[in-house]
């Protein structure tokens, strides 16, 4: 199928998918969310999202969602965290190329990264996530998809979740004419399924969820702490040039370094000080965590990460 009929099929597919939606009634084409758009190459392309809890007000834009366009296609990391985002991503990806999307990677198995999915899958795109995000998005899309609903409200009545069509375990290469596009997992992290895209000629390295900078990452109860200190380093060992993290806008790996695996390094020091002298959970939740109260989202996550780190190393001491 040539450029020009797959782009008018897209087209007529776009509009049914909208009318069918009558969910677009609060918010149709020409209402979709002005993304903000960062160019952070000459193919390679972020929409940044807000680094805050996500809402109605941000249409649930509080990650990156990237793309790279080559030879080949187009290929975008995030599916989004409903249709309407999607759209205004494809919308921005459709203002800069004439190439069709080919691939949607979800960096992981959260709702905001395969949410969007339902859209890219009526378009025939195929979607991509890691083994571990995949059945996370089975066990639990479910209730990730009731919550964004709660959130959005009636335009996103349909939506509905769609599993990937292709799992991948640590590493997997998408040869798209002269641009390889690697995608790698560095070792458990964040969430379970966390994947990154590595661009190797251009060193850029979209990061996902392993890597925070402008906003105070969360530890959640199935982040594994430790290993993600070691993954960084795994991550890192490449060089890149750029980083697009999961939040915040593209920056260098030191910096990541600092406010990643510093801030990780840094909290599993100070527990590991008030097991050592029979502290409780209490004293977790008084850490002087100071040196990163400037980070978004500080307020809202700082005790919570103190407690459930304390929590989740001493469960370990006690095994």
């Amino acid at each position: 199928m040539n450029t020009i009929s797959y782009r008018w099929m897209t087209s007529l597919v776009f509009v049914l998918f909208a009318g069918l939606l009558g969910a677009w009634s609060a918010a149709d084409a020409s209402e979709l969310p002005a993304l903000n758009i960062t160019q952070v190459s000459e193919n390679v392309f972020s929409a940044i999202g807000a680094t805050a809890a996500p809402s109605r007000d941000n249409f649930g834009h509080n990650n990156n969602l990237s793309f790279v366009i080559t030879e080949g296609g187009v290929v975008v990391v995030n599916g989004g965290d409903n249709v309407l985002l999607a759209a205004a991503l494809h919308r921005a990806i459709e203002e800069r190329t004439d190439k069709p999307v080919r691939y949607v990677i979800n960096e992981n198995g959260q709702g905001h990264a395969f949410l969007g999915n339902s859209y890219w899958s009526d378009l025939g795109v195929t979607i991509i996530a890691q083994r571990e995000a995949i059945e996370e998005i089975k066990a639990h899309g479910e209730a990730s998809l009731s919550q964004m609903r709660a959130r959005m409200g009636p335009v996103v009545t349909d939506a509905r979740v769609v599993v990937p069509d292709v799992a991948v375990d640590d590493h997997y290469v998408l040869e798209l004419a002269s641009e390889p596009i690697e995608l790698r997992r560095f070792g458990a992290a964040h969430s379970p399924g966390d994947l990154s895209v590595w661009l190797p000629k251009q060193r850029i390295l979209i990061a996902g969820d392993i890597a925070f900078h402008e906003r105070l990452l969360g530890i959640f109860p199935d982040s594994d702490v430790d290993a993600w200190i070691d993954s960084f380093d795994v991550m890192a060992s490449l060089n890149p040039v750029v980083v697009i993290p999961g939040h915040g806008h593209p920056t260098d790996i030191e910096t990541l370094r600092y406010f990643t695996q510093g801030y990780l390094q840094f909290l599993r020091d100070e527990i590991e000080v008030i097991l050592d002298d029979d502290g409780g959970l209490s004293d977790a939740y008084e850490i002087d965590q100071s040196a990163y109260e400037s980070l978004d989202t500080f307020d809202e996550l700082a005790r919570k990460n103190a407690g459930r780190l304390f929590r989740q190393m001493e469960e370990k001491l006690f095994q």
